[in-house]
């Protein structure tokens, strides 16, 4: 069975490759059947299906509202 990850608004992801900017941190900002994430480096958002983030993660960090 696969492990599914759980993914929260406000959560800091560490991706395996980086961003242009060089940044490996996205911060989530909308959570559903796509991911809005904002590169923490330049400020970039982007909106992408929730299945190819999910293979890009590498690290989940909880946010400033989390525990």
């Amino acid at each position: 069975m696969k492990n599914i990850p759980i993914i929260n608004v406000g959560n800091v992801l560490e991706m395996k490759k980086p961003h242009p900017c060089g940044s490996k941190l996205f911060k989530v900002t909308r959570v559903g059947s796509d991911l809005k994430i904002m590169c923490l480096g330049c400020n970039r958002t982007m909106t992408l299906e929730r299945v190819k983030v999910e293979k890009m993660i590498k690290n989940i960090m909880p946010g400033e509202n989390d525990e």
